[in-house]
């Protein structure tokens, strides 16, 4: 194929092709090495996230995708821009005179321009690269530059067209000398320019595109060959990297894997994908997809919170390392690619419904002959009936026409997790499995037929109603299988570091945060002290570990429930804020109960929906007052120097509305509460155990850890020393998977009781016992956004992690082996916990993770409880700062000795053996530059 080409951009009103690129620091870097990956993508909705593993990324820009938000140390977007060739859906189409037209591509419906029109350079650089560059565009693709030899036969002709190019090359490079530019070929006008080009790219080296008879096409041996000596004197004499972009079928993703590994060892850039490039496809890296795509009906309740899918599968999906994608089966399913981007397809139907179900079969199909995995819970969602269910390799018979006895066939040992299977006869459709592995079977006694309920299949898995849950009387559920285990095989989710949300430096986090609930409580004590009051003095002041305090400002502040004793109220907040180990938060102006009520049923009812505030009226800004209103009052009032709130904590049934959950992005606070983690030996399940949180109009609820006193007291109804229960919900969520960091989460009224007292006490004094790590809340929830967005890349046996800055812990089965610390960057250590293996990360822009099979011999940090930054490693020494703002201890391997170096002090421990443990009794808030040696 002689002529550049495009994605199809008469279906893609807007191509984005995305290539993960650095800010100028690294584009520099990036300019010298002699590789860098890059990601293709023209499709209408890029996946940002996924793209931000590649180092350039090429954007058609009418998409909207802000290259200044997107832009970060290691990855940048350049946009496209056709320059041979005239779009006619382009704004600026209709402004470009007639007369520089001068051909047709019809395979790609363009007009062919005049290069040799000076109006036309003028024309690109002010009207097309001109407002890309103050968009913050600093890279740019050159596409269809050899389009003029559709049009210019003679070589007269086409010598008048690449001076033309060599012109509009300039033109971009004086008004934009810091332009980046990759060229689509161009091949004769590269002595010219190669030296204000930055790289040069190549379509259909071993499989091509034939968009004229549209198919795909093997790249003759003739034409290969010449390809590769005229990209290797390019590369050669000018010094250019070479970008490769071939095409193969989205299913045929081991065969793009081997075509970018064949193109990598030519010494060039690979980039395989789909003909449309709407396809997340294969290059230098290859991106762990993290999104599960998780399809619910939301025939009922639109909102993806209120599903049976976001609360039993969500959760499984995050410890696994996902990210669930919440989609309404009643929308528009979608049309762009899912290979690539998503790591497979779970969908969570109680039932089948005519409006939806013909279409959802025909997209499913579609989605499983691309090779995309499926997990099924409840139901297909499409009738039981053979032109439905000969795709999925499944085959049904009209049901019996009475069922009077089902029977539980011989089961595989993965049933009965957490509760065994009870037949039931109301549920049984005969139901045979052709292609697979059937995990349950149930038998009808009287007329034989048997139904295949519980399966891994090849396109993924499946369970039915009621095989997959147990729905107990009183409202609580059981898993018949392990869900973590059924996702994993039935979507063959592949073995790789996970970012882990519980751990930090091996150690479980510690995080305390609490709810400003009941501070002008009176106390149940002598002399009836305010609860703050009580809590201040007999726990925050006793316990100096990180803690996030909030009040409310309708119960402390002059203008709500209590204003003559606001003046006392408010002086016993400040001195909580005061303490150094305290974070401050809000808790809302009147305390919303119910969220989604408060302002439409609010009015008519207005102490029902939340504390009875005098005079506080609602309206349109209700959201405002209660959120950014109330963090405003702590900072003008409570705060003290250098401190400002960081964290709101959401109030009563915590369902914020996505305009709510807004209102704290657009003050730049974080959030957090909701989520209903209570698992206790009565309540044993992992049903019990709440996701990390949720998607909301785009902006992320992040759900607290645990639940707080309030569900341990039976709604505050006694016994008050219920609390001491969490201690339960610690212990089994730490093994044997460590599901929840510990969170102490209660409220200010917890202080008012002798007995809740006591409680808070108790859990304090187990919590301090443990090998923990202590954050702040706002560390806690920054980790969390960190995983959603942060993005694994494999490279060989290698993974490349990016985004990691807060979350510093990934685990991996402890059979997959020890890090490589010599091949790795960034990983300063490991530890063991139960059947998993955590790596330690320093917060580096980029991580890379290799494993070996044997432990490293090098110094390494084994646990501890401090911030890694600077960090240095050798195969004899390592340096880092250490920051802490408790007790120091750490515990370091394979080394000799350490130097400590505070100031202008000098501390030397020697090493028992071939470790060294540091250690502090008292709480120092502050940094260490510490050095071992081997």
């Amino acid at each position: 194929m002689r002529f550049s080409r495009r994605g199809s951009m008469s279906r893609v009103r807007a191509a984005l092709l995305s290539i993960g690129f650095l800010t100028f620091a690294f584009t520099v870097r990036v300019a010298f090495a002699s590789e860098f990956s890059v990601a293709f993508y023209y499709g209408e909705h890029p996946p940002v996230d996924e793209l931000q593993a590649f180092d350039v990324a090429v954007i058609d820009p009418d998409h909207g995708l802000d290259p200044r938000t997107y832009r970060t140390a290691t990855s940048e977007l350049f946009a496209y821009v056709s320059v041979g060739e005239l779009e006619p859906y382009r704004s600026f189409a209709d402004d470009v005179p007639r007369n520089w037209i001068i051909g047709e591509n019809t395979a790609w419906e363009s007009a062919v321009v005049d290069l040799a029109q000076p109006g036309w350079a003028t024309f690109l650089v002010q009207r097309i690269i001109g407002p890309l560059w103050e968009r913050g565009f600093r890279g740019f693709f050159l596409d269809t530059l050899d389009s003029y030899h559709l049009v210019a036969t003679t070589p007269t002709a086409r010598h008048r067209q690449e001076a033309g190019l060599i012109a509009i090359v300039r033109a971009i490079k004086t008004a934009y000398p810091e332009a980046k530019l990759i060229m689509n070929r161009g091949f004769e006008i590269i002595p010219a320019v190669s030296h204000l080009v930055f790289a040069v790219a190549v379509e259909s080296l071993f499989q091509g595109w034939d968009q004229g008879a549209h198919r795909y096409v093997t790249i003759s041996r003739d034409e290969r060959q010449w390809l590769i000596e005229s990209l290797t004197k390019i590369k050669r004499d000018h010094r250019l990297p070479i970008i490769v972009i071939d095409y193969v079928p989205p299913h045929e993703r081991e065969r793009a894997r081997a075509i970018a590994r064949d193109i990598r060892n030519l010494g060039m850039i690979p980039w395989i994908s789909n003909p449309e490039l709407d396809q997340l496809g294969v290059g230098l890296v290859e991106v762990m997809p993290r999104k599960v795509l998780a399809v619910f009906d939301g025939g009922d309740d639109p909102d993806p919170a209120h599903s049976e899918l976001h609360r039993y599968l969500d959760m499984p999906l995050n410890y696994l390392g996902y990210i669930p994608e919440h989609w309404n089966i009643a929308d528009p399913l979608p049309s762009y690619s899912l290979v690539g981007r998503y790591a497979g397809i779970v969908a969570w139907l109680p039932r089948n419904r005519a409006s939806w179900s013909r279409a959802w079969h025909r997209w499913l199909v579609e989605q499983i002959r691309h090779g995309m995995r499926v997990a099924m819970f409840e139901s297909f969602g499409f009738p039981l009936q053979a032109p439905f269910l000969e795709p999925f390799d499944l085959a049904s018979a009209p049901p019996p026409r009475h069922v009077d006895n089902v029977t539980l066939m011989p089961k595989d040992p993965r049933v009965g997790y957490e509760i065994e299977p009870v037949a039931d006869r109301r549920a049984f459709v005969p139901l045979r499995l052709h292609k697979g592995h059937t995990l349950l079977q149930v038998r009808d006694s009287s007329s034989g037929e048997r139904s295949d309920v519980l399966a891994l299949t090849e396109w993924g898995g499946y369970a039915l109603r009621p095989y997959a849950l147990v729905h107990l009387p009183d409202g609580h559920s059981r898993w018949i299988i392990d869900p973590i285990r059924f996702l994993r095989d039935a979507l063959q989710l592949p073995p790789m570091p996970v970012p882990d949300t519980t751990t930090e430096l091996g150690r479980r986090l510690l995080l305390v945060h609490i709810d400003g609930d009941g501070f002008p409580s009176r106390a149940e004590l002598p002399g009836t002290p305010y609860a703050g009051e009580v809590l201040y003095r007999e726990i925050l002041v006793r316990y100096p570990v990180p803690s996030t305090v909030s009040v409310i400002e309708g119960e402390i502040g002059p203008t709500g429930l209590y204003p003559d004793q606001s003046s006392e109220l408010e002086a016993i907040a400040r001195d909580m804020f005061t303490l150094p180990h305290v974070e401050l938060a809000s808790h809302s102006y009147s305390h919303p109960f119910f969220w989604r009520e408060f302002l439409s049923k609010g009015p008519t009812r207005p102490g029902h929906y939340h504390l009875p505030v005098p005079h506080y009226r609602y309206g349109p800004d209700a959201y405002k007052r209660e959120i950014l209103g109330s963090i405003e009052y702590i900072n003008r009032r409570l705060a003290p120097p250098g401190k400002r709130v960081t964290v709101f904590l959401w109030t009563g049934d915590c369902d914020p509305p996505p305009e709510a959950v807004g209102e704290t992005y657009a003050g730049r606070v974080l959030n957090m509460n909701g989520g209903d983690t209570v698992m206790t030996q009565e309540r044993h399940t992992l049903t019990a155990v709440a996701p990390l949180g949720i998607n909301k109009g785009g902006h992320f609820q992040v759900y607290a850890p645990n639940q707080n006193e309030n569900l341990y007291t039976h709604q505050w109804r006694g016994p008050f020393y219920g609390y001491q229960e969490v201690l339960e919900t610690f212990a089994l969520t730490d093994r044997p998977r460590r599901l929840k960091p510990i969170n102490i989460y209660y409220h200010m009224y917890s202080a008012s009781k002798a007995a809740s007292l006591a409680a808070l006490h108790t859990v304090y004094r187990w919590a301090l016992e443990q090998d923990v790590f202590p954050v702040y809340a706002s560390q806690y929830i920054r980790k969390v956004l960190d995983f959603q967005t942060l993005t694994i890349a494999k490279q060989d046996e290698q993974w490349q992690i990016r985004g990691a800055q807060h979350l510093r812990e990934l685990r991996i089965p402890r059979a997959l082996g020890f890090p490589d610390l010599r091949r790795s960057r960034g990983v300063v250590g490991f530890s063991d916990h139960e059947e998993v293996r955590y790596l330690h990360l320093s917060g580096d822009d980029e991580i890379v993770v290799a494993l070996a099979t044997d432990p490293p011999r090098e110094p390494y940090i084994g646990s501890g409880n401090v911030r890694i930054s600077q960090w240095t490693h050798g195969p004899q020494r390592l340096a880092f700062q250490a920051h802490h703002d408790f007790p120091l201890d750490l515990r370091m391997a394979n080394i000799r000795q350490c130097h400590l170096r505070s100031g202008h002090d000098t501390k030397h421990v020697r090493a028992k053996g071939e470790s060294v443990r540091l250690y502090t009794a008292r709480p120092r808030v502050g940094s260490l530059t510490i050095s071992c040696d081997r």
